[in-house]
């Protein structure tokens, strides 16, 4: 792989410098994923949120590291060309042996396309395509990347407690051998009387996952030719002990936990590629570029995320149209028929009542981006400076964008450059969803359009504009927000109720007779706006008339400035052992000693995370495609 002869002899030392930005970057990545256990164990969840939110910035810090020291030590920018396809073909030469090759040649991408003209953008260059393989990479020095137990069937239930015990938490837990019980009988409920196969065995991933307040175990049952994936989460009680949750099972319950719209994972792992590709054999269906992400290294993830969209524009001839329905006054937002994402530009300038700045709403991005989206805010993919290929665009959306968003775009030849834009799942606008809703559907969308809500108030957010058309509903039915130019923190609102009316005319009159200060919030207000259709009024008020009260506002609000950080559950909350427990069980573990005493008092309606389980040779292969 290497060059005959060099025209620089800095070429090793500009790919040395490249990797040792990266190797310092995922150093840091790492300790910072590590210690994650150790705030689990200690209940520092304010301190597990800011590292979560400081590990997102790493990478970029790195980045600009790594270009400061390129044009200061070896004036990259003005490097000839032949050099920079070079420095590729040591770099590669040094990825040998590494335990993140993937992960490098994405740094090095991320480096290079800020120093180098964007013609250059090629394979010669850059890692347009991988160029070194991640399979069967594992970390021979260290913990191997997943643990198997052989259990018998009279031992199964022994297994199953050494399993837990294996991760070696420091907390003791409230009655593991209880909780083992429940976790075997549901286990038992999925395998049935099946046969076991002589290979039959339990396979774990050697490292918790690391979410919000949870811990989670993350593996399969393997038994023949047939597999069950499984997470265990692991939380802690009232008394400061651990209990086990839940056990989830199949592929649905996984596509749930590792959604595109939840926070990032923490996770101790020396070889990510070996962790992903155990994944992808629990979720066959998501895409490794979601996996990536989905445990923290979303840079990468964006990278095969863009390497599968290229291959999707070169074997489809569909083209890219404004997307369908109700246009915003912020983003423009395109779509192509064929592909399951839509593309989000800031527009140049906004209406009157729209007081922000493109600044301001790359902020919000950002601040969902870092903060936990608890299910209920979908990731966004950032991108800058991407080419498209001019004749893909309908004539409809090209004027759009030259009207809308002019300097965001340059139109070069056969492309269309954007400079900056987000992409996101695609989702069917609430508003459109309930359009042509069943009465079933509907209250099923208007509850969880409350529960997404409650959710969001849940992790310190104010939604902000809560129109039906900010929301969209997923493939199994899961209303998430994507709207996130108006949020705001609760902490920072203000809830309000309206006052009365001072006289006959200031209730008469169709303006406002009250100051209203640049963060009053007037829930009462919400109404008039959101519940003008008869039977969506009925389903609110009947689960979710709180939503209308200041009181129910201004009491989270108190809550999360009290340093209160509420329990949301990646599954649907029938799925929780609590409710096993009944009677005299209930009695010997009150259900305030399984979770905190805010949480037992929580008596809103089941969220809609309810997967239909199909069993096949006595395992369960999930019934309803849910997607994530």
């Amino acid at each position: 792989m290497f060059p005959q002869q060099l025209t620089d002899s800095r070429v090793f030392e500009i790919a040395k410098a490249l990797l040792d930005g990266f190797d310092r970057h995922y150093k840091i990545f790492s300790e910072t994923s590590a210690q994650s256990k150790r705030r689990f164990e200690q209940a520092d969840w304010h301190g597990q949120q800011l590292a979560q939110r400081a590990r997102i910035e790493f990478y970029d810090m790195r980045v600009d590291e790594a270009i400061e020291r390129l044009e200061r030590d070896f004036s990259a920018s003005k490097l000839p060309m032949e050099v920079w396809h070079q420095v590729k073909l040591f770099y590669i030469g040094l990825l040998t042996g590494h335990h993140q090759p993937e992960l490098a040649e994405t740094f090095f991408n991320s480096v290079t396309i800020q120093i180098l003209h964007r013609k250059y953008y090629r394979n010669d260059f850059i890692f347009v395509r991988p160029a070194v393989s991640t399979e069967y990479i594992d970390d021979e020095e260290g913990k191997p990347t997943f643990r198997a137990f052989y259990p018998t069937k009279d031992s199964l239930r022994e297994t199953l407690k050494a399993v837990v015990e294996s991760y070696e938490l420091a907390v003791p837990f409230d009655d593991l051998d209880r909780d083992v019980g429940l976790v075997y009988e549901a286990l038992m409920e999925q395998v049935g009387n099946v046969r076991l196969r002589t290979n039959f065995q339990i396979q774990v991933l050697s490292s918790l996952f690391f979410r919000n307040k949870g811990a989670y175990i993350v593996g399969k049952v393997v038994n023949g030719f047939r597999s069950l994936p499984f997470a265990i989460p692991i939380l802690h009680n009232s008394k400061k002990r651990l209990y086990i949750d839940a056990a989830l099972f199949g592929e649905d319950d996984l596509l749930a936990l590792f959604s595109f719209a939840r926070a990032y994972f923490m996770v101790d792992m020396r070889v990510p590629s070996a962790y992903v590709q155990f994944l992808r054999s629990l979720m066959p269906r998501k895409p490794r570029g979601e996996i990536y992400s989905a445990i923290g290294l979303q840079k990468h993830g964006k990278n095969l995320f863009y390497r599968d969209f290229l291959f999707h524009l070169r074997h489809s001839t569909d083209k890219f149209r404004i997307a369908p329905g109700i246009k915003g006054m912020v983003m423009l937002v395109f779509d192509l028929p064929s592909y399951p994402f839509v593309f989000k530009v800031i527009k140049d300038y906004f209406p009157p009542q729209k007081e922000t700045t493109r600044e301001g709403i790359m902020g919000k991005y950002q601040l969902v981006k870092q903060h936990d989206r608890v299910g209920r805010m979908a990731d966004s993919l950032e991108f800058t400076k991407v080419a498209f290929p001019r004749n893909r665009f309908e004539d409809e959306l090209i004027e759009e964008l030259r009207k809308f968003a002019p300097s965001v775009i340059e139109e070069e030849g056969d492309s269309l450059v954007i400079k900056h834009l987000y992409i996101e799942r695609r989702m069917v606008p609430l508003n459109i969803y309930l359009q042509d809703a069943s009465p079933s559907s509907m209250e099923h969308a208007v509850i969880e359009y409350g529960n997404a809500i409650k959710d969001l108030v849940a992790a310190n957010i104010f939604p902000g504009d809560m129109l039906w058309k900010n929301f969209g509903v997923t493939r199994n039915g899961k209303v998430v927000f994507y709207d996130y130019d108006e949020i705001e923190y609760i902490t920072d609102c203000n809830f309000r109720k309206v006052p009365a009316p001072r006289t006959e005319e200031d209730e008469m009159s169709g303006e406002i007779w009250y100051s209203v200060g640049p963060h009053d919030v007037f829930p009462e207000t919400f109404g008039p706006f959101l519940l003008g259709d008869p039977r969506v009024r009925q389903i609110f008020m009947q689960h979710h008339a709180d939503l209308l009260d200041p009181a129910y506002w201004q009491e989270r609000k108190e809550r999360i400035q009290a340093g209160y950080v509420h329990d949301v559950f990646p599954y649907d909350r029938s799925r929780r052992f609590i409710h096993k427990i009944q009677g005299a069980a209930a009695a010997q573990r009150p259900e305030d000693d399984m979770i905190p005493a805010e949480e037992a008092v929580d008596v809103r309606p089941e969220g809609p995370e309810v997967h239909d389980q199909g069993v096949l040779s006595g395992f369960a292969t999930g019934g309803v495609h849910a997607g994530d």
